[in-house]
């Protein structure tokens, strides 16, 4: 059959949607390809089609875990068989779906870039006959992107140990840079990487200043005068999710709070909601939208400033997909600018943290195991930043990773130890219950060390754990896996390793440059004298032949005008208490860590210190951080 026959026969849609024919005939062709289409433009058709086509496995990498289940679901329900392996899923219920890859049942399979870091799973699949591997939100492979992964740099040397006939990279928000960048990397060719046109006539992009005291006003202004929709209001802090919620839920309007805090059950409910109804208006963080599938989004807000121009166009591409007029409405508020460079300027580490990890991965021994949380804890450093440094280290190959495994279990039995067993004779009995002697017991729960308990035992690790999940798949208790560790070969050591951290941070300081820089774009977008759509286009590689008409300049000819808030100083008194403070608390010698503490932006070290608890943290959260750092220098 045709991709045309496909489309119509198994995805009962009639045409393709622009640039996904010739996406596919490029990988029909065998050739690698990229799929910039804006959020809605159709980009996973560009590998489930062809995976119908091709004979061999079709693996999609994607970060998220609901948008997996989703497409999944969706597929399904069109009698195209197709799976995902994710942390959610248990060992018995991993295996069975490697079972019906291997048998031929599966040839579409979802998997998270993390799992790469799976021996037996990269095993497996290097055995297998991959005829496509795609890569979804690709522009996180490039630190030039607003959404670096650092695993995603190792995914290009995973498709060539496994033989990938071709590669195809999908993304909604690649810059020209960017996507030179994953072009290079994943050795595409020109012409096969096709953007689609990022102007959508129907939206108009509106903005208006606003201080801090009158937003709540503005906004709600705002939904009283445009026709009810269904409207997404971003935020960037969770409780100002909570309280923008009630606020507008008080002003009469069905309005729900969602962020990445809530209950998974709660997360689940919101969103349901919010796609059966009408006119609801969802106030929420960035973690909401990824695979919302509602078409007649009428509003996006964002209450403050985006993170980038990238984040932005992603949050208003989630309206008006049903073609139908659709308003986004910046609220541009100075004060805003100031929050998100503190957060940018308080994730990067010091010089000395950076030298004190890389110092202590290379004094381990040559096959070692750490933990990501105790490495953070240690040296200071955010769990991310940490991840992005042994990755850095990895494509040096200076070490190489290994399969993680779990530390710790903890279950809570369904029936007494007696019960579970007699379930069992001879050696399998003995065995289970040497290792059930090892758990520790709490309330209802008991916690079992591994490392000890195949010490003691004189078994396995891998026999343990097995023993657990049979246990847990029985109905006999419920399983929990706590405290990951991550193994690594340490494959060279350098000559200076002083030098290699420098190297290290200097990338990472560069990175928050970067980040720094994306902000005050998205604040000239407003703020210069020309049509705002066609700015956004410019930025994503495409030229607008003509003004939109519908922008907030286009409309008023005139650009926003930002006021620069005044620089206020620090009181001499504040700051002298804080000084004495800093004297109690070695972690406070550091000036960042100081000036971290004063902006109220929590790190391990001040966590781990319990200085965050002091009346004085984040006394200073409006100053800037840059003035406080500079202070704190001398």
């Amino acid at each position: 059959m045709s991709p045309q026959e496909i489309l119509s026969a198994r995805f009962g849609i009639a045409a393709f949607k622009p640039g996904q024919h010739a996406v596919i005939e490029q990988l029909l062709a065998g050739n690698s390809a990229a799929a910039v289409f804006p959020t809605g433009g159709g980009k996973s058709l560009c590998y489930q089609l062809p995976a119908l086509l091709l004979p061999g496995l079709t693996l999609v990498v994607s970060p998220l875990i609901a948008l997996m289940k989703d497409q999944i679901d969706a597929l399904d329900r069109r009698g195209i068989a197709a799976a995902r392996i994710d942390s959610t899923l248990a060992a018995g219920e991993t295996a069975a779906v490697m079972q019906r890859i291997r048998s031929g049942e599966i040839k579409l399979l979802y998997v998270a870039p993390e799992r790469f870091n799976n021996e037996r799973f990269r095993e497996a699949i290097e055995r297998m006959h991959v005829s496509l591997f795609a890569v979804d939100e690709a522009h996180c492979i490039s630190e030039w992107g607003h959404n670096f992964r650092p695993d995603y740099l190792k995914l290009v040397r995973f498709a060539n140990r496994c033989r990938a006939e071709r590669l195809l990279a999908l993304t909604a928000t690649a810059t020209p840079e960017v996507l030179r960048d994953i072009c290079r990397e994943f050795k595409i060719e020109p012409q096969a990487a096709i953007r689609t046109g990022f102007f959508r006539p129907n939206l108009a992009l509106q903005a208006s200043t606003v201080s801090s005291p009158n937003r709540d006003a503005l906004l709600i202004e705002k939904l009283h005068a445009r026709p009810p929709g269904a409207s997404i209001v971003y935020v960037t802090l969770q409780k100002t999710a909570e309280q923008v919620a009630e606020r507008l839920a008080a002003a009469g309007f069905a309005a729900k709070a969602y962020h990445a805090g809530l209950e998974t059950e709660e997360r689940t409910a919101v969103q349901n909601w919010f796609r059966d109804s009408h006119q609801p208006i969802v106030v929420a963080t960035i973690a909401f939208g990824m695979g919302i599938d509602k078409a007649d989004i009428r509003y996006v807000y964002h209450y403050n400033l985006p993170k980038s121009l990238e984040n932005y166009s992603q949050e208003i591409g989630r309206s008006g997909r049903d073609g139908l007029p659709a308003t986004c409405e910046l609220l541009v508020c100075a004060a805003d600018l100031q929050v998100l460079e503190n957060f940018a300027l308080g994730d990067t580490p010091s010089a000395e943290a950076v030298q004190s990890l890389v110092k202590y991965i290379f004094r381990q021994p040559e096959q070692f195991d750490v933990s990501l949380y105790d490495l953070s804890s240690k040296h200071d450093i955010k769990q991310l930043v940490v991840r992005t440094l042994l990755v850095y280290l990895e494509l040096g190959e200076w070490i190489e990773e290994g399969t993680a495994f779990y530390d710790t279990y903890s279950f809570q039995p369904h029936c007494t130890s007696a019960e579970i067993l007699q379930q069992f004779e001879g050696e399998r009995r003995e065995f289970l219950a040497s290792v059930l002697r090892q758990a520790q017991k709490a309330k209802t729960w008991f916690k079992l060390d591994l490392t000890r308990a195949s010490e003691v035992t004189g078994a396995p690790r891998d026999r343990i754990v097995r023993a657990l999940d049979y246990l847990a798949e029985q109905k006999l208790l419920t399983l929990k896996a706590e405290g990951v560790r991550n193994r690594f070969t340490l494959l060279r050591k350098p000559d200076d390793v002083v030098a290699l951290a420098a190297e290290l941070h200097a990338k990472l300081v560069a990175r928050e440059t970067r980040e720094l820089d994306r902000l005050q774009q998205v604040l000239s977008l407003v703020s210069q004298p020309s049509c705002i759509t066609a700015q956004l286009c410019e930025h994503f590689g495409e030229t607008l032949n003509q003004p939109c008409g519908t922008c907030t300049f286009c409309v008023t000819g005139q650009p926003l005008h930002l006021e620069t808030p005044a620089e206020q100083a620090i009181p001499d008194k504040l700051w002298q208490q804080a000084l004495q403070l800093r004297q109690q608390y070695e972690i406070l010698r550091s000036p960042r860590d100081f000036t971290r503490f004063l902006c109220g932006l929590t790190s391990p070290g001040l966590t781990k210190a319990r200085a965050s608890r002091e009346a004085l943290f984040g006394s200073l959260t409006h100053i800037p951080y840059r003035q406080i750092y500079q202070r704190a220098l001398q």
